[in-house]
């Protein structure tokens, strides 16, 4: 391997890493999700992937696409910016709406006592939420929660990862661009799974107490607040 492939791919892995760790956005909505929506760990890791496989991919085909028709890099960041801006409003839309359907269901679901009499038995009472079998399924998004992230982190761009790949193709390597960008993908997933693997084995050991029942509204906040950082933080 040339002194230039190994710094290229050094580069790509460090790019990954780090573009990953610094943006929240690649790891807080997963994290909150699988915790709020008592997905498996299984299922985390694979919507996980996922995500980030999509979110790596389209920003690949854009930089191909690029590199096809002769685009400046200036360009092609122009039409990453874009994807930004409209990945950023989709995670608001989203944390939004989420935070008003979690603080529907936790004022629906409050506490409440019923007071019941038996025969030779006196009076009691017992506490319970409207949850369970009192829980009307059309109010639940989970199954459409990944695909709805799916979609974000199709749109979501991979700003390091054009100019990685312009360098090599400006040199007519294909080899070498392929290289890059399947280390910059690679090393994104990994740190994606790694921070949001580490958080839901943490996490499951939490207990939330009484504010689990607002853990839907707090789960929409989180994905809102990561739209707002890439939307006016630029994070």
């Amino acid at each position: 391997m040339s002194n230039d492939v190994t710094i290229l791919a050094g580069t790509a892995v460090v790019l990954g890493f780090v573009h990953t760790v610094l943006g929240p956005d690649h790891y807080l909505p997963f994290i909150v999700m699988a915790r709020t929506g008592r997905w498996s760990a299984a299922k985390t890791t694979v919507v996980t992937a996922l995500c980030g496989a999509g979110h790596i991919l389209s920003s690949v085909a854009l930089g191909l696409i690029g590199i096809a028709l002769g685009f400046a890099v200036s360009s092609l960041e122009a039409v990453e910016s874009a994807r930004g801006e409209l990945a950023a409003w989709l995670l608001i839309a989203f944390g939004f709406t989420y935070f008003v359907w979690g603080m529907h269901r936790a004022i629906r679901n409050k506490p409440h006592e019923h007071a019941h009499t038996h025969e030779n038995e006196g009076s009691h009472s017992h506490v319970h939420p409207h949850t369970g079998e009192h829980a009307h399924i059309h109010l639940k998004p989970a199954s459409t929660t990944p695909w709805i992230l799916f979609t974000i982190f199709v749109f979501g761009p991979c700003e390091p990862l054009i100019p990685l790949l312009m360098y090599p193709a400006a040199r007519g390597s294909t080899a070498s661009v392929a290289l890059a960008a399947g280390l910059f993908g690679l090393t994104t997933v990994l740190t994606m799974l790694g921070i949001v693997l580490a958080s839901f084995f943490g996490l499951a050991r939490l207990p939330l107490g009484r504010v689990e029942r607002y853990s839907h509204a707090l789960a929409g906040l989180v994905i809102f607040f990561c739209g707002g950082a890439i939307k006016w933080v630029g994070l």
